[in-house]
This record gives C-alpha cells, structure tokens and sequence, in this order.
C-alpha cells in the first residue's frame, strides 16, 4: 500500500523552526552546501561555492518572488531550501524548481519536510502551477522519498548525464501540481 502523501506543512514535531533566511544566515548555509558538494552526488557541482555566491543565489531567488527558508534549531541553521526558475525561457515562468539540504547528521528529523513542505505551501500562494525536483543521483534515497511524501511524483531519469567522484550519475526527475496545476489557465 502506498503511502498517502503528507500536506505540504504536515511534518513531524521537532525541535526547528523554519523561516525566512536572512543574508546573515548565508555563511552557515554555505558550510551546509558545501558538504554535499565534496562529499555528495546531491549536487553535481564540485567547487564548493562562496558565500558571496550563496548569497547572490538567495538573491536570484527573492528577485524571482519566491521563497528561501532555513531552518534552525537552537540557535543554529541546520537546513535550508529554495525555489528558483525552472528553466530561463518565458513560457517556463509557471513552473519552479526546488532544491532542500539537511546539516549532515541530521536526516531523518522532519527538517527536509518541515522544509520543502513550507516551500510548497509559500509557492502555492503564488503564480506558479508546477514544482519540479532535479535529484542528483538515483541512488538518493532520502531526497527521492522525501519529495514522494510531499507529493512528487516520478517523470523520468536522465541516464549517466552527471559525472562526478569518478563515476557517471544519473538525475531523477519529479514533479507535483502546485495549487490547481494545470487545471486552470493562469491569472496573467
């Protein structure tokens, strides 16, 4: 039996608040990512970036209208998420990308759902009508249940089109309905 999927802010109780990140949030932000990009196929990038960079990509996505959040617990920034611009053509401006990283050590605590579930519900008040999960590598578990809990549903599988640690790495593709989806034509 299939697991139903969760609302978008159902997640387990937990000892985190999730918020609006701040520019002074980004240095903790950047050691988060960081670890993924030297330690990780979540991301396919392999030079670790700055935090200048970190927060030029919180810009880019507050530019958009869309949210990127944090959360913290005691104190300290322990997962993050944002949604930026599927793809740059103008016919894509209804649909978004989300990317969610979890402090190592910490999976498992609700953080990613508390996480991307707050970024769907900001995203559903918006324009936007489609969310999609570019996954780097199909071996990635917990990034793939995550987003089936929240409603994501399997579209495809780039085959061998990331190549990092010595090895080729495919990228899983999913994706959910934000709001009415494509039920209804857009407002603008």
């Amino acid at each position: 039996m299939a697991d139903k999927p969760h609302s978008p802010r159902s997640a387990p109780a937990a000892e985190f608040v999730v918020r609006d990140a701040r520019e002074a949030d980004m240095p903790a932000v950047q050691r988060i990512y960081a670890h993924y990009v030297l330690n990780a196929l979540a991301t396919f990038e392999e030079a670790t970036p700055t935090v200048e960079d970190m927060i030029a990509r919180r810009r880019s996505a507050l530019d958009l209208g869309a949210p990127y959040l944090v959360a913290e617990m005691a104190g300290q920034i322990v997962g993050y998420c944002y949604a930026s611009g599927y793809h740059s053509r103008r016919a894509y401006r209804y649909a978004l990308e989300d990317s969610v990283y979890v402090a190592a050590g910490l999976g498992g605590r609700g953080v990613g759902t508390a996480l991307l579930g707050e970024l769907i519900a900001r995203c559903e008040a918006g324009p936007w009508r489609q969310m999609v999960a570019i996954i780097g590598d199909s071996g990635n578990h917990g990034s793939i249940a995550l987003h089936r809990r929240l409603g994501f549903e399997p579209v495809g599988t780039l085959r061998s089109v990331g190549f990092k640690f010595g090895r080729w790495v495919d990228t899983p593709l999913m994706q959910r309905a934000l709001g009415p989806g494509d039920r209804s034509l857009p407002l603008a």
